[in-house]
């Protein structure tokens, strides 16, 4: 029984990888030019893993960039080749309509500025790739999928995990139940991170900031893709460590969330607490990743011993192909604008269970 079950979660994980890729993977026509992307923001996650990601892809390279920071150009325009033509500041954006280098802008400022930016490519004819998560509000994820779905652009979450091969694999076991009924998911992420300065935007509510807007929907996500349910209640609390740095936001919160099935999901987030962790509790055995979100990469195993080893692909790289892949394609993302604002959803549900101390009932 135990060689049998190997041998199926083996065959299985490969099957869901190569069926749930293959719309865009074995359907790109052969050869054309790569779509070109401008990146919004220049922060430390464009210069640290997308700029570099870019240089990896197969469907689409880095053309342009939009900063505020002008003391950056030089620097980018000299590494990455980028001509004066595909450089705009946030007051000139609007401009990249009237440029055919561009097919895509990935939005990559702080999650209080995502619609914003999303709306001045989208209006400008502009495919977007929006960093998560998607938006402070549920109401502005939904104009940032109408203004997107009007001009007939396509609107892809980065959700780089999703697009993970051993995370595909536990979203195939979600389908497939090879352990039985989910009866429990533990996920956990979270960093210890420094002092904040002052003007940091991630300890600025009206900004997006906190461990549940920063790190949360990593935990909350993953429990929605493992156990393939949505959450119909949520039970929350905050955690704060140091009250003078985060006296506006959240630096640790703690959520359970309940699914129709029965399972329950008991997750955890801090900016003050390293954790990465994903497990499932089935009914005849578990399986976790761990670590499940690491930039690195993922790895795992299961009860009856079959290793999820170690991706070395870099993650950025393979989510951007495979957006590009599904623009070049004309089919739907893998993770669309939906997607995104389920998540936002249930973290504005989290935020009122933990303000009113209560339960809080999913509709």
């Amino acid at each position: 029984m135990s060689f049998n079950r190997r041998r199926f979660l083996s065959w299985a994980g490969s099957a869901s990888l190569l069926a749930n890729t293959q719309t865009l993977w074995a359907n790109a026509p052969a050869p054309r030019r790569k779509l070109g992307v401008a990146l919004v923001g220049l922060g430390s996650y464009s210069q640290g893993q997308l700029a570099p990601a870019l240089q990896l892809t197969s469907h689409c390279e880095l053309r342009g960039i939009v900063t505020g920071s002008p003391d950056k150009i030089p620097r980018w325009q000299q590494q990455y080749g980028i001509k004066d033509s595909n450089v705009y500041s946030y007051e000139t954006m609007h401009e990249i309509a009237n440029n055919p280098d561009i097919d895509v802008v990935y939005v990559v400022v702080p999650t209080s500025l995502h619609k914003k930016y999303t709306l001045i490519a989208a209006n400008a004819g502009k495919h977007v790739w929006c960093e998560k998560p998607m938006a402070l509000t549920a109401d502005d994820c939904q104009i940032m999928i109408d203004t997107c779905a009007r001009n007939k652009v396509q609107l892809a979450i980065g959700y780089r995990l999703q697009h993970e091969p051993n995370t595909r694999t536990l979203m195939q076991y979600a389908k497939q139940r090879p352990f039985g009924a989910i009866k429990q998911v533990v996920a956990r992420a979270g960093y210890k991170g420094g002092a904040p300065s002052a003007d940091d935007w991630r300890i600025q509510k009206a900004m997006g900031g906190g461990a549940m807007y920063d790190m949360g929907v990593y935990p909350l996500n993953a429990a929605r893709y493992t156990t393939g349910e949505e959450p119909i209640a949520v039970t929350a609390r905050h955690k704060i460590y140091r009250p003078k740095t985060f006296s506006e936001v959240d630096e640790a919160t703690f959520f359970e969330l309940e699914f129709p099935s029965g399972a329950r999901a008991e997750c955890a987030t801090s900016v003050y607490e390293s954790m990465n962790t994903l497990r499932a509790d089935c009914e005849n055995g578990w399986y976790k990743l761990e670590p499940f979100q690491s930039y690195s990469g993922v790895r795992g195993e299961t009860s009856d011993g079959t290793q999820l080893v170690k991706t070395v692909e870099h993650q950025q790289a393979r989510q951007m192909d495979d957006d590009a892949l599904a623009i070049i394609n004309q089919v739907e993302p893998l993770v669309p604008g939906i997607e995104g604002q389920k998540d936002i959803r249930i973290v504005e549900a989290i935020f009122e269970s933990a303000k009113n101390q209560s339960r809080r009932v999913l509709i």
